[in-house]
């Protein structure tokens, strides 16, 4: 398989422009407080305790965040599985998307562990391998995953380097290029393997909580539905970064193709509507819902948010118009998050004598490394054939 086309091409244009410099600033003093976080430990950075042993960096940096970083996975669905050739324009964005968004994860992960020095043993230690975890298979998913993705995305690096004035880089990626091509069959496999078992994981890591996670979410569904919700976020998150990229860099639009996704998201968010609604009832839980608390409008904004998506996206005659669509998909994001979130933190209830809520590293942590991904991005768009679409004639301001 080979992504290149003659449409594909670097952005181009200056790097330091004011964005970057803020984002740029962002992402530092998120390093400059991950430091800090290993320098004094957990306990005086975090709001973590014996009863939350996880919070905001678990909770949106992995669990969300790597449902939003699902874009490579779901195009690849429809691109390799279904056969779906036009949807190929959008499969390097989605990629570079999903390898950013799936590192940062990692390095989420080792931020909030104890001793995050001993990760590499989680690979290696074949024979200590507790078969029953579902932590293990997150764990050894993630890392194959994170590798398999930047493995995806590097005919983009190799293009380019066919193209430098440097020799033993030339050499080096024509060789590799035709090796990468022939190999990159069984790599997608593995791109489209791997999410499917780890995202589901994640569902069954809070069914170990039992009768600690709320009734409105303690489902064997769970699973289920934690992989359809990363296939529509996922989906969501293609639009919008195909929306943006091309409004920000005078890209061409890929409006029309972007409207025919649409069928598949209302295939995704219906399916994961009618199961959720049709569980908590067939467990006979609805009730809950009418005791109006904080769990019920967790419960109802989830599905609101669910039910607004399906309708916008009915709305064929909206579909071609790129601020529609764009919308649409922030409220696909949103109700995903809202339903994960919930899963891990809102309805996680550990005992009355708990609590938790993220403190101000917490936050601009998790604020440092969404800024350090989206300076990355631009980076690697700006010099690397990423996107397709005509070059702009002029750099925006």
């Amino acid at each position: 398989m080979s992504h290149r086309s003659r449409e594909i091409q670097p952005v181009g244009g200056p790097l330091w422009t004011r964005p970057f410099k803020i984002l740029l600033t962002l992402a530092g003093l998120g390093f400059v407080l991950i430091v800090w976080r290993f320098a004094v430990g957990l306990g005086p950075s975090t709001g973590l305790s014996d009863g939350y042993p996880w919070g905001l960096w678990i909770a949106f940096d992995v669990v969300t965040g790597t449902a939003l970083a699902c874009g490579g996975y779901a195009v690849a669905i429809l691109v390799y599985a279904f056969n779906q050739g036009r949807y190929h324009a959008l499969v390097r964005p989605a990629i570079l998307t999903s390898a950013l968004g799936y590192t940062l994860a990692g390095l989420a992960i080792a931020i909030d562990v104890g001793r995050p020095w001993l990760i590499y043993r989680v690979p290696i230690s074949v024979g200590k391998y507790n078969l029953n975890s579902a932590l293990l298979e997150v764990a050894l998913c993630v890392m194959a995953y994170v590798v398999v993705l930047w493995i995806e995305l590097m005919p983009a690096f190799l293009e380019k380097w066919k193209e430098s004035e440097r020799h033993g880089l030339r050499q080096f990626a024509e060789k590799t290029l035709p090796v990468l091509d022939k190999a990159l069959l069984f790599i997608i496999a593995l791109g489209v393997l791997l999410p499917t078992m780890h995202q589901s994981s994640l569902g069954t890591v809070m069914l170990l909580a039992g009768p600690r996670l709320h009734p409105l979410w303690s489902s064997a569904l769970v699973p289920l539905l934690f992989l359809i919700s990363c296939i529509a976020m996922g989906y969501a998150v293609v639009v919008m970064e195909s929306t943006l990229s091309s409004r920000v860099w005078g890209r061409k639009r890929e409006t029309a193709m972007l409207a025919t996704l649409s069928r598949a998201m209302i295939v995704v968010l219906s399916l994961f509507f009618l199961l959720r609604l049709v569980d908590v009832i067939w467990r006979g839980q609805l009730g809950l819902v009418l005791r109006f608390d904080v769990y019920a409008w967790a419960f109802l904004v989830e599905m609101g948010l669910t039910a607004v998506a399906i309708g916008m996206l009915l709305r064929k005659g909206r579909l071609h118009n790129a601020g529609y669509l764009f919308q649409a998909a922030m409220v696909i994001v949103l109700a995903g998050t809202v339903y994960r979130f919930s899963t891990y933190l809102l309805a996680f209830r550990p005992g009355s004598q708990w609590s938790y809520f993220p403190t101000v590293p917490e936050i601009l942590v998790t604020v440092g490394l969404v800024a350090s991904e989206v300076v990355v991005y631009i980076v690697l768009v700006k010099r690397f054939p990423i996107l397709a679409g005509r070059a702009p004639v002029r750099q925006p301001a």
